[in-house]
C-alpha cells in the first residue's frame, strides 16, 4: 500500500521495465521520504532522489559507469544509491548471468554480499578476505563465488568513486598522473637476476607456512592446513614480479626474440609484466580454465582492480637470464588498454589464499608486493605550471587541503578568538563598562550560535573527547583530529582557555548551543517570562548527573566507540546545530524540550546533563591562575553575586566553583560597580562622611552619637 501511494505522487514517472520498478523499490526502502528522482543525467546517467525539491541523494546503475566482464563474461549490472556525502547508501544486484549463482548457490548470498556496502564512503579501499592493509574495509567472500565478488567488489566501488567524483561529493585522491608516462624503449643493459633484482626491476614475495599460518591466526581458519612447528619455516609461496616492457627487463629476461615477439602482440596503450613463483601455492588457482578469471592474484593501481582473463596470460617455458632461481610456475600478464594503466607509477599485485572451513564454506586472506619502476626505465611527460599547482595540491596530506579548502572560515574564527582574548586579558576593564560588554557579549552569542555553529559547523562534542581518549590508548595519529580544522582550533583555544581560565570561558563563550540557550533565555526575562531557579543545596547535587552521564558514555566506548556515538545523543548539538533541526521529529522534540525549559531556568542543560562540560571542568582543577576577584565580604555578609549569578555558579559562602562557572562576568561587573556592589557602597558612604566630615559639613558630636 505504501509503495501505490508513493506512486500516485509520482505520475511522471515512466517505468522503462521491471529492472526500473524495482530499482524504484530499493530507492523507497532506503529513502522512504522520496517523492521522485530525476530524469537521468550527466556521464553516467545519475539520477538525483527528491523529496519535493530537496535533494535526497543519487542513484545510477553500474553498467553506465563500467562494464567488467565477471566470471560468466558478461558484465554485472547493480544499482549504486549514495547519499550527498558520498556514502554508498544500497548496492543491489539488479542483472547478472553467473552460473554458480544461477544454479548453485543461493542469490539472496550476492545479494547480502553487495548489502555490506551499506555505510562504505565511495573514497575507501574495500578487499575482500582478510588484508594487512590496516586502513582498508574487509568484507567476507562468498564461498564458491569468490572470482564473481571479487568482481562486483571492483564494480561497486570504482563506479562509486567516479560517480562520486563527478558529482563533486568525494575528491580524486586517485593520484593518476595528468598524462601517463611513457617506457624508455631505446635503453638497454646487459644484467643478470641479481642486478634486476637489486635495483627493484624484480620485487619478490617470499612466504612461509608460519607467516601464512599467522595471517588466518583471528579467522575461523586459526587451525587449519597449519604447519607442524618443525615445518613453519617451509617456503609456501616464493613469488617474483617484474614489468617486462623496458628492454633492460624484458630482453634480459626472455630472451632478445621472446621479447620482440611480445612486443609486436601488445596494442598501444597495453603493458606486459612477468610472474614468476615456485613452492607449494600456485598463483594461477582455480580460475586457470578456459574462459576463466585468475582469482588468486590482481593488479592494484590509483584504487582501481585490475583483474586477468585467460586471454591476458601467456605461459612462459624457459627463461634467458644469468642467477635465475629454480621456477616451478613463469607466466607473462597482459595489462589491457582499457585499464588507463600508468607504467611510470606505483602499483601492488596481490595474492588471495583461501583456506576451506567447511565443505563449502572458506576464510581468504591476501598478501600484497608493491612495485614501481625504477627511474631510469621511465619517460615522463613535462608538465605546465597548472599541473605542477594542481598536482602539489594533490600530493599534500588530505588534511592541507581541507585546511586550504576552509581557510576563510579558519581566518574568521581565529579572528574572533583573538576578539575574545583580548576580551579575557582585560576583562578589569572590560567589566567597569558594564552596559558595553552586555552588548558585547551578546553580539558574540549571537556569532557563536550563527557563524560557529550553524555556518562553520564548529560544534564540540563529548564525541571528539572519547576519541581522542582511545586514540591516546591506541594509535594517536594527527591526521585524525586535523582532519576538521574548526574543530582543531577551538579544541586548541579551548585546552589553553582551561589552564588559563577554566572551563567557563568555552561553556560561556564558544559553545553554540550554550549560546543558543542563553540568547533564548535573554530573550525571555526582557520578555518578563518568570524564572525559577532549584534551592542551591538540591541544585549542587544535580550536577552529579553530567558526571554520571559522562562516566556511562566512557565504559560505553571501551567496549565500542560506535555505540558511545549513539548514545552521545544525549547531546542535542547534532540536531540543534549541526544538522539545523532537519532531522527525525524525536531528536527535535528533544532538543525543543531542552530550549522550553531553558526560557524558564537558565541553561539547565549545561548545568546538569551536558557531557562535555563534566570533560572539561575535569582538567579544570589544573588551572593555572584565577582571574575572577572576590572581596572578604563576599559570601557573608554579602551575597549579591551569589543571588544573581544566574546558572548559581557562586557559593552561598562566596566562592565560586570553577568547574560549573561559564565565565560571563556579571559577577565582576557587579565587583566594579560603586553602585551596586555592597562592600563597595558602604565603603564609599564612609568615606563620603570623612570627606564631609573634614570640611566641617558633619559636626563630631553627630557623627559619634550616629556611631
Amino acid at each position: 500500500m505504501m509503495l501505490l501511494v508513493l506512486l500516485l505522487h509520482v505520475p511522471k514517472l515512466a517505468w522503462a521495465g521491471d529492472q526500473q520498478q524495482l530499482g524504484w523499490q530499493r530507492v523507497i526502502q532506503f529513502f522512504p521520504n522520496a517523492s521522485g528522482w530525476s530524469e537521468p543525467a550527466g556521464e553516467f546517467a545519475v539520477r538525483q532522489i527528491l523529496a519535493g525539491e530537496n535533494l535526497l541523494g543519487y542513484q545510477y546503475q553500474s553498467l553506465q559507469v563500467t562494464d567488467i566482464p565477471a566470471y560468466s563474461g558478461k558484465p554485472i549490472n547493480i544499482q549504486v544509491l549514495l547519499n550527498p556525502d558520498g556514502q554508498i547508501v544500497d548496492a543491489y544486484v539488479l542483472e547478472h548471468h553467473e552460473p554458480i549463482l544461477l544454479i548453485g548457490i543461493p542469490e539472496q548470498k550476492l545479494h547480502d554480499f553487495s548489502a555490506k556496502y551499506q555505510g562504505i564512503m565511495a573514497d575507501q579501499r574495500v578487499v575482500v578476505g582478510n588484508t594487512s592493509d590496516p586502513d582498508a574495509v574487509t568484507v567476507d567472500a562468498v564461498t564458491g563465488a569468490t572470482v564473481t565478488v571479487m568482481v562486483v567488489n571492483e564494480i561497486i566501488m570504482r563506479s562509486a568513486h567516479e560517480v562520486a567524483v563527478s558529482l563533486g561529493l568525494i575528491e580524486d585522491h586517485s593520484n593518476r598522473p595528468f598524462a601517463p608516462s611513457g617506457i624508455k624503449r631505446e635503453l638497454f643493459a646487459a644484467a643478470d637476476w641479481q642486478s634486476l633484482l637489486g635495483n627493484g626491476a624484480i620485487r619478490r614475495l617470499h612466504l612461509t607456512r608460519a607467516q601464512v599460518d599467522q595471517a588466518f591466526a583471528n579467522t575461523e581458519a586459526a587451525h587449519i592446513d597449519n604447519a607442524p612447528p618443525e615445518q613453519g619455516g617451509q617456503t609456501f609461496i616464493d613469488l617474483y614480479v617484474a614489468q617486462i616492457d623496458p628492454p633492460t627487463i624484458g630482453s634480459n629476461l626472455l630472451g632478445e626474440r621472446q621479447y620482440q615477439y611480445l612486443q609486436q602482440q601488445l596494442q598501444p596503450g597495453e603493458f606486459a609484466l612477468a610472474v614468476l613463483a615456485s613452492g607449494q601455492y600456485s598463483f594461477k588457482g582455480s580460475g586457470y580454465v578456459r574462459g576463466g578469471i585468475f582469482d588468486r592474484i590482481q593488479l592494484r593501481q590509483f584504487g582501481d582492480i585490475i583483474s586477468f582473463r585467460d586471454l591476458d596470460q601467456q605461459r612462459l617455458s624457459d627463461l634467458y637470464i644469468d642467477g635465475l632461481p629454480a621456477l616451478t610456475e613463469m607466466s607473462v600478464f597482459i595489462i589491457r588498454d582499457h585499464h588507463g594503466f600508468d607504467p611510470g607509477s606505483p602499483w601492488s599485485l596481490e595474492l588471495l589464499v583461501r583456506r576451506q572451513t567447511g565443505p563449502v564454506d572458506g576464510v581468504f586472506t591476501s598478501f600484497e608486493v608493491g612495485y614501481q619502476l625504477p627511474e631510469a626505465y621511465i619517460e615522463r611527460p613535462v608538465p605546465s605550471a597548472e599541473q605542477l599547482a594542481a598536482m602539489e595540491a594533490a600530493n599534500r596530506p588530505m588534511w592541507v587541503n581541507i585546511w586550504y579548502q576552509k581557510s576563510f572560515q579558519l581566518a574568521v574564527v581565529l579572528i574572533a578568538l583573538l576578539v575574545l582574548m583580548v576580551i579575557l586579558f582585560l576583562q578589569d576593564k572590560f567589566t567597569q563598562k558594564p552596559q558595553f560588554l552586555h552588548w558585547l557579549r551578546r553580539g558574540y552569542l549571537l556569532f557563536t550560535v550563527v557563524f560557529i555553529g550553524w555556518y562553520a559547523l564548529g560544534q564540540l562534542s563529548v564525541v571528539n573527547v572519547l576519541t581522542f581518549v582511545h586514540a591516546m590508548m591506541q594509535d594517536f595519529r594527527w591526521e585524525l583530529f586535523l582532519i576538521d580544522p574548526v574543530i582543531f582550533v577551538l579544541w586548541t583555544f579551548t585546552a589553553a582557555c582551561i589552564l588559563l581560565w577554566g572551563r567557563g570561558v568555552f561553556c560561556g563563550w564558544l559553545c553554540p548551543f550554550g549560546a543558543l540557550q542563553e540568547l533564548i533565555n535573554e530573550a525571555a526575562r526582557k520578555l518578563k517570562v518568570p524564572q525559577f531557579e532549584l534551592p542551591f543545596a538540591v541544585h549542587e547535587r544535580l550536577w552529579a548527573i553530567k558526571y554520571i552521564i559522562l562516566l556511562m558514555l566512557f565504559g560505553i566506548s571501551l567496549e565500542s566507540l560506535a555505540s558511545a556515538e549513539r548514545f552521545a545523543e544525549v547531546e542535542p548539538f547534532k540536531t540543534a546545530i549541526t544538522l539545523k533541526f532537519d532531522r527525525q521529529w524525536w531528536f527535535v522534540l528533544y532538543a525543543a524540550i531542552l530550549l522550553v525549559i531553558n526560557i524558564f531556568t537558565r541553561k539547565v542543560y549545561c548545568r546538569y546533563i551536558c557531557p562535555l562540560g563534566a570533560a572539561l571542568a575535569i582538567p579544570t582543577k589544573l588551572k593555572l591562575f584565577d582571574w575572577l576577584k572576590r572581596r572578604k565580604d563576599c559570601g557573608n555578609p554579602c551575597k549579591l553575586c551569589a543571588i544573581e549569578c544566574e546558572i548559581q555558579a557562586i557559593h552561598p559562602d562566596g566562592h565560586i566553583d570553577h568547574n560549573e562557572c561559564h565565565y560571563c562576568l556579571d559577577c565582576q561587573m557587579t565587583y566594579h560597580n560603586e553602585r551596586k556592589c555592597p562592600p563597595l557602597v558602604a565603603k564609599n558612604k564612609k568615606r563620603q562622611r570623612a570627606a564631609k566630615q573634614e570640611s566641617g559639613q558633619i559636626p563630631i558630636v553627630q557623627i559619634e552619637s550616629q556611631v
